[in-house]
Protein backbone atom coordinates (compact mmCIF):
# COMPACT_ATOMS: atom_id res chain seq x y z
CA UNK A 1 0.00 0.00 0.00
CA UNK A 2 1.84 3.23 -0.64
CA UNK A 3 2.11 5.91 2.01
CA UNK A 4 0.11 9.12 1.30
CA UNK A 5 1.44 12.45 2.55
CA UNK A 6 -0.90 14.46 4.13
CA UNK A 7 -0.02 17.72 4.97
CA UNK A 8 -1.61 20.05 8.31
CA UNK A 9 -5.04 20.50 6.15
CA UNK A 10 -6.95 23.72 8.23
CA UNK A 11 -10.06 22.32 6.45
CA UNK A 12 -12.39 18.96 5.90
CA UNK A 13 -13.04 19.69 2.57
CA UNK A 14 -16.54 18.83 1.59
CA UNK A 15 -17.75 18.53 -1.91
CA UNK A 16 -21.21 19.29 -2.97
CA UNK A 17 -21.62 17.63 -6.26
CA UNK A 18 -24.85 17.52 -8.26
CA UNK A 19 -26.32 13.62 -8.05
CA UNK A 20 -25.69 11.76 -11.24
CA UNK A 21 -23.28 14.13 -12.56
CA UNK A 22 -20.24 12.38 -15.71
CA UNK A 23 -17.83 13.61 -16.35
CA UNK A 24 -14.92 16.27 -14.20
CA UNK A 25 -16.62 18.46 -12.08
CA UNK A 26 -15.43 22.11 -12.50
CA UNK A 27 -13.22 22.41 -9.67
CA UNK A 28 -11.25 19.83 -11.33
CA UNK A 29 -11.21 21.48 -14.59
CA UNK A 30 -10.42 24.75 -13.64
CA UNK A 31 -8.20 24.43 -10.41
CA UNK A 32 -7.17 21.22 -11.19
CA UNK A 33 -8.03 20.68 -7.91
CA UNK A 34 -9.28 16.75 -6.63
CA UNK A 35 -12.26 15.21 -7.29
CA UNK A 36 -13.60 14.98 -4.05
CA UNK A 37 -13.03 15.82 -0.80
CA UNK A 38 -12.64 14.52 3.06
CA UNK A 39 -16.60 14.04 2.38
CA UNK A 40 -18.31 14.14 -0.94
CA UNK A 41 -22.48 14.22 -0.95
CA UNK A 42 -23.93 14.59 -3.80
CA UNK A 43 -27.11 16.88 -4.41
CA UNK A 44 -30.73 15.79 -5.73
CA UNK A 45 -32.66 18.51 -6.64
CA UNK A 46 -35.80 15.97 -7.26
CA UNK A 47 -38.00 17.09 -4.49
CA UNK A 48 -38.10 18.74 -1.19
CA UNK A 49 -37.86 15.55 0.39
CA UNK A 50 -34.97 14.65 -1.04
CA UNK A 51 -33.17 18.15 -0.34
CA UNK A 52 -34.50 17.55 3.31
CA UNK A 53 -32.30 14.34 3.62
CA UNK A 54 -29.66 16.21 1.90
CA UNK A 55 -28.99 19.17 4.48
CA UNK A 56 -29.67 16.73 7.46
CA UNK A 57 -26.74 14.75 6.23
CA UNK A 58 -24.65 17.73 5.77
CA UNK A 59 -25.84 18.80 8.97
CA UNK A 60 -24.17 15.21 10.36
CA UNK A 61 -21.01 15.93 8.13
CA UNK A 62 -20.05 19.37 9.35
CA UNK A 63 -21.39 18.42 13.13
CA UNK A 64 -19.02 15.38 12.61
CA UNK A 65 -16.00 17.55 11.10
CA UNK A 66 -12.58 17.66 13.51
CA UNK A 67 -11.50 20.69 11.38
CA UNK A 68 -13.16 24.06 10.07
CA UNK A 69 -15.29 23.18 7.06
CA UNK A 70 -14.45 24.55 3.39
CA UNK A 71 -18.18 23.51 1.69
CA UNK A 72 -17.12 23.10 -2.61
CA UNK A 73 -20.20 22.93 -4.54
CA UNK A 74 -21.29 23.10 -8.43
CA UNK A 75 -24.55 24.12 -9.99
CA UNK A 76 -27.63 23.60 -8.01
CA UNK A 77 -25.52 22.54 -4.76
CA UNK A 78 -24.66 26.07 -5.06
CA UNK A 79 -27.97 26.73 -4.15
CA UNK A 80 -28.74 24.11 -1.61
CA UNK A 81 -25.86 24.74 0.41
CA UNK A 82 -26.89 28.62 0.84
CA UNK A 83 -30.26 27.33 1.78
CA UNK A 84 -29.07 25.19 4.22
CA UNK A 85 -26.42 27.99 5.68
CA UNK A 86 -29.47 30.54 6.30
CA UNK A 87 -31.27 28.16 7.83
CA UNK A 88 -29.83 26.03 9.47
CA UNK A 89 -28.78 26.50 13.38
CA UNK A 90 -25.77 28.38 14.36
CA UNK A 91 -24.04 25.15 15.91
CA UNK A 92 -23.35 23.76 12.38
CA UNK A 93 -22.91 27.10 10.27
CA UNK A 94 -20.69 28.11 12.82
CA UNK A 95 -18.33 25.50 11.79
CA UNK A 96 -17.70 26.30 8.36
CA UNK A 97 -14.80 28.47 6.95
CA UNK A 98 -16.52 29.26 3.70
CA UNK A 99 -17.57 28.09 0.79
CA UNK A 100 -16.45 28.01 -3.02
CA UNK A 101 -19.59 28.01 -5.48
CA UNK A 102 -18.67 26.29 -9.43
CA UNK A 103 -21.34 27.91 -11.76
CA UNK A 104 -24.69 27.99 -9.85
CA UNK A 105 -27.71 28.44 -11.29
CA UNK A 106 -30.11 32.01 -11.32
CA UNK A 107 -30.38 33.17 -8.11
CA UNK A 108 -34.41 33.97 -8.68
CA UNK A 109 -34.43 30.19 -7.36
CA UNK A 110 -33.57 31.82 -3.36
CA UNK A 111 -36.51 33.87 -3.37
CA UNK A 112 -39.13 34.20 -0.08
CA UNK A 113 -41.63 33.30 -2.41
CA UNK A 114 -41.84 29.52 -0.73
CA UNK A 115 -42.63 27.99 -4.21
CA UNK A 116 -39.00 27.24 -5.13
CA UNK A 117 -36.89 24.71 -3.53
CA UNK A 118 -34.12 26.94 -2.23
CA UNK A 119 -36.84 29.95 -0.40
CA UNK A 120 -34.47 31.39 1.81
CA UNK A 121 -34.54 34.86 3.51
CA UNK A 122 -32.38 37.10 1.75
CA UNK A 123 -29.37 37.50 4.03
CA UNK A 124 -25.58 37.05 3.63
CA UNK A 125 -23.91 33.62 4.76
CA UNK A 126 -22.51 33.45 7.88
CA UNK A 127 -18.96 32.36 6.24
CA UNK A 128 -16.66 34.07 3.60
CA UNK A 129 -18.13 32.81 -0.56
CA UNK A 130 -16.36 32.99 -3.32
CA UNK A 131 -18.72 32.33 -6.38
CA UNK A 132 -16.81 30.82 -9.37
CA UNK A 133 -18.95 31.80 -12.65
CA UNK A 134 -18.54 31.91 -16.48
CA UNK A 135 -21.87 33.12 -16.83
CA UNK A 136 -23.62 36.21 -16.13
CA UNK A 137 -25.35 34.54 -12.70
CA UNK A 138 -22.31 34.62 -10.81
CA UNK A 139 -22.50 38.40 -9.45
CA UNK A 140 -25.95 38.46 -8.57
CA UNK A 141 -25.41 35.32 -6.58
CA UNK A 142 -22.24 37.04 -4.87
CA UNK A 143 -24.51 39.99 -4.05
CA UNK A 144 -27.73 38.14 -2.68
CA UNK A 145 -25.64 35.74 -0.41
CA UNK A 146 -22.60 38.65 0.28
CA UNK A 147 -19.90 36.71 -1.48
CA UNK A 148 -17.17 37.23 -3.83
CA UNK A 149 -17.22 36.59 -7.62
CA UNK A 150 -14.21 34.87 -8.67
CA UNK A 151 -12.96 34.71 -12.18
CA UNK A 152 -11.23 31.38 -13.14
CA UNK A 153 -8.15 31.18 -15.15
CA UNK A 154 -8.36 30.66 -18.40
CA UNK A 155 -6.14 27.34 -18.35
CA UNK A 156 -5.98 25.40 -15.02
CA UNK A 157 -2.73 25.56 -13.33
CA UNK A 158 -0.85 22.21 -13.05
CA UNK A 159 -2.56 19.62 -10.84
CA UNK A 160 -0.83 18.54 -7.88
CA UNK A 161 -3.88 16.63 -6.23
CA UNK A 162 -4.09 18.70 -3.33
CA UNK A 163 -6.69 21.06 -1.60
CA UNK A 164 -4.08 23.54 -0.49
CA UNK A 165 -5.13 26.75 -3.51
CA UNK A 166 -8.70 26.13 -2.22
CA UNK A 167 -7.29 26.86 1.34
CA UNK A 168 -5.08 29.77 0.20
CA UNK A 169 -8.27 31.18 -1.08
CA UNK A 170 -10.32 31.35 1.76
CA UNK A 171 -8.05 31.97 4.30
CA UNK A 172 -6.75 35.59 2.24
CA UNK A 173 -10.71 35.88 1.62
CA UNK A 174 -11.29 35.08 5.84
CA UNK A 175 -8.14 37.12 6.95
CA UNK A 176 -9.76 39.82 4.70
CA UNK A 177 -13.12 40.08 6.72
CA UNK A 178 -11.64 40.17 10.08
CA UNK A 179 -9.26 42.61 8.80
CA UNK A 180 -12.35 45.05 7.38
CA UNK A 181 -14.40 44.06 10.93
CA UNK A 182 -11.51 44.88 12.99
CA UNK A 183 -11.14 48.38 10.90
CA UNK A 184 -15.00 48.93 11.16
CA UNK A 185 -14.63 48.17 15.43
CA UNK A 186 -11.48 50.62 15.23
CA UNK A 187 -13.59 53.89 13.46
CA UNK A 188 -16.78 53.12 15.85
CA UNK A 189 -14.53 53.25 18.64
CA UNK A 190 -15.27 49.84 19.72
CA UNK A 191 -11.58 48.32 19.82
CA UNK A 192 -9.22 48.34 22.13
CA UNK A 193 -6.58 48.31 19.64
Amino acid sequence: MPAELRLNDPFSIITLPMAGHDGPFPWETRFAWPRSGDLQLAFDDQSRDARNVWASRLDQAVAQADRAVLLVAENAACLAAIWWARLSPAQYVDKVAGALLFDPPSVDLLNRSGKTLFASPDAALPFPSLIVDRADRGGALARSCGGHLLNAPATPPIATGMWRQAHRLIERLSAGVVEQDLRLLRTLGLSDQ
